[in-house]
């Protein structure tokens, strides 16, 4: 078979514009001539929806082209997965990925496009100090390899920012920009995205979001106030407060944002009447008001047992409600010294029997920035390990924002504070919320020491307070694993002797770390020009496996690259004698097995999977046993390829 076979898996990930360019030829295929997009039919079929003044509103900056072919060069990379630096490997769903965000949520797209209810970010400040990020959309991986030591190449390039570079904003946006993009698709339809940031960037990523996102999908713009006092070494204005950007991927299918109720308001919830079964408790609540603007349809008389009652100023409901809650048993009338008293019932529940919340405020008064530097020195004995950690009770409030069963996304995880708010919080009410961490691994350039008994980056399970003695982190993502470690600790301490609450929860991770392909992959750029030469490279490329990865980098590759979560469960089944992985409850069947018999690919086909996957290699060459396998299994109904 030729070497655009269809039956081949691609090891690449896929082109936005492309995927976009399929959607358009689906939905108007007459706006294209000869294959290609004919941008006056195009304009024409739009009509009115096509802005053509050429003064338009709107966010551009130096640099904006290339960090959109950011977004269009594919990956060419996979994640290997990591079991010595996880925890409880084999029944987690959790992930702490080490690499770069831009190439990582490339990987992602695929296995994770639509999953994701709830995504974290705290990206870097723009305050002038330099930032770290190796984007170079020519080199792409490969200067992620340079940057992180995994080739040996000289002269790694890396993105970094201050204020005299000349392009200071325009070279954050570029950042930005596509790791937002990428970051989108990955939403649900009723996702939502919260953002960290300071006054230097506040306006920028409300402009580049607005792009992103759609400015009809902007939530709220919430004020931080993270700290109290101080300010003696600044000369104007003391400042005490960041931001918070919040968008959702449709605000159409966005439903109502509610906290739950606090926990010191439930006592008052106390009495009871029929509806208790489905509404539960409830408490009393004043039904006039003089509180409010003097609103003239809010006064009217409440007609009850020949009464009329009237409110001293105005009622808080409309008289429609009003009625309507009267005839509900919803308001309690009482006569006190010749005054009329109107309460209404508030209770526990609404009329499903579901509890209520109340609506988040735009104005967040702390968690206080000290409280995240106390959580790493309770978890590590110190509070230098990570500079200017985020509280997780900050981010705990937003989680309590989506449900209990969330999937959770931090691709700037830092020390890895949004996986503890998820676990405390999942502790607090039995929930199942997971997560997934992204973080470089950026090298700290004067190790902090551990405190004495820490185990460093040894991921080998021991107790807190025990171990080889003094370490230091090499990166940050050492940090961050190493910080979910010790939460997941503390949290099964905590539990200890009650009954094993704790086994109810997945409290573990998978670590997975971003490298090059597992299979080597053609590049058109480095093609050989002499025929000799060109021969050569097509004998290294007979065999297309990778000779120092193993089954598993292998397996999870092929994982990723068909579509399924990370998270898949994989059974090893015998058929024919072969071993074969099956994967996601056999919905995917992998033979890495080479050569691969005809026995071994019809009893797989008879287990009826969705797809089945093998070596290219396995067949020898023997196109026609390759050609009627893929025939045989589309016969059956199952997708048949090879990588």
């Amino acid at each position: 078979m030729s070497g655009n076979d269809e039956s081949k898996l691609p090891l690449t990930t896929s082109d936005p514009t492309a995927d976009l360019v399929e959607t358009l030829r689906e939905a108007a295929p007459q706006v294209f001539t000869e294959g290609k997009v004919d941008f006056d039919k195009l304009k024409t079929l739009l009509g009115g929806q096509v802005e053509e003044r050429p003064d338009r509103y709107g966010l551009s900056w130096a640099g904006k082209s290339d960090s959109f072919r950011n977004v269009q060069t594919p990956s060419v990379g996979t994640l290997l997965p990591q079991p010595n630096d996880s925890i409880d490997w084999d029944n987690t769903e959790n992930l702490i990925i080490e690499g770069d965000n831009l190439e990582v949520l490339k990987l992602l797209q695929k296995p994770y496009h639509g999953k994701v209810k709830m995504i974290y970010i705290d990206p870097p400040y723009n305050t002038g100090n330099e930032f770290i990020y190796p984007d170079n959309f020519r080199e792409g991986l490969q200067d992620y390899l340079r940057y992180s030591g995994q080739v040996s190449e000289e002269g790694i390039k890396q993105t970094t920012n201050t204020e005299t570079s000349g392009r200071f904003h325009s070279t954050w946006l570029s950042m930005m920009y596509p790791r937002l993009f990428l970051a989108r698709n990955l939403l649900k339809d009723d996702g939502v995205i919260f953002v960290s940031i300071d006054d230097n960037e506040v306006h920028n990523l409300r402009m580049v979001m607005n792009e992103v996102f759609g400015e009809e999908n902007f939530v709220a713009q919430l004020v931080w106030k993270k700290s109290y006092g101080g300010g003696s070494k600044v000369k104007h204005i003391v400042g005490l407060h960041e931001y918070v950007i919040v968008f959702c991927r449709n605000k159409d299918g966005l439903g109502a944002i509610e906290l739950p109720p606090n926990p010191d308001a439930l006592k008052y919830y106390k009495f009871k009447d029929a509806n208790f079964e489905i509404r539960g408790p409830y408490r009393t609540q004043p039904l006039a008001t003089t509180s409010m603007d003097d609103r003239p349809n809010l006064r009217f008389p409440i007609k009850w047992n020949g009464h009329e009652i009237w409110p001293e100023k105005q009622w808080q409901w409309s008289q429609e409600r009003v009625e309507k809650a009267l005839g509900n048993d919803e308001l309690i009338l009482q006569n006190k010294n010749d005054k009329w008293v109107v309460d209404y019932k508030q209770y526990l529940k609404d009329e499903k029997g579901v509890v209520r919340g109340s609506k988040p405020f735009s104005l967040l008064e702390g968690p206080y920035t000290q409280r995240g530097t106390d959580e790493l020195k309770s978890l590590f004995g110190d509070g230098k390990t990570f500079e200017f950690p985020k509280p997780p009770n900050l981010i705990r409030q937003f989680l309590q924002y989506v449900d209990s069963e969330a999937l959770i996304l931090d691709f700037f995880a830092g020390s890895g504070t949004t996986a503890q708010a998820v676990m405390d919080l999942n502790r607090e009410d039995n929930g199942n919320r997971k997560f997934i961490l992204v973080q470089l691994p950026e090298p700290i350039p004067s190790p902090q020491p551990l405190s004495q008994g820490a185990r460093g980056f040894d991921s080998s399970p021991r107790p807190l307070g025990e171990g080889p003695g003094v370490r230091a982190y090499p990166t940050i993502a050492h940090i961050t694993r190493e910080r979910v470690r010790r939460v997941i600790d503390k949290l099964n301490e905590g539990d200890e002797g009650k009954l094993d609450l704790h086994e109810k929860q997945d409290r573990g991770f998978r670590a997975f770390k971003l490298s090059s392909s597992n299979f080597k992959i053609w590049d058109a750029d480095q093609t050989s020009v002499t025929p000799e030469a060109l021969a050569e490279q097509l004998k290294l490329y007979a065999d297309n496996v990778e000779r120092l990865r193993d089954q598993q980098d292998i397996l999870y590759e092929l994982i990723l690259k068909t579509g399924l979560p990370l998270s898949s469960r994989i059974e090893c089944v015998e058929i024919e004698g072969a071993p074969i992985f099956s994967v996601a409850g056999g919905n995917l069947l992998i033979c890495l097995e080479n050569p691969v018999k005809r026995e071994v690919l019809r009893g797989m086909m008879e287990r009826k999977p969705l797809q089945i996957l093998c070596l290219d290699t396995a067949f020898g060459g023997d196109d026609a046993l390759k050609t009627n396998t893929v025939l045989e299994a589309k016969s059956h109904g199952i997708v048949f390829r090879t990588v």
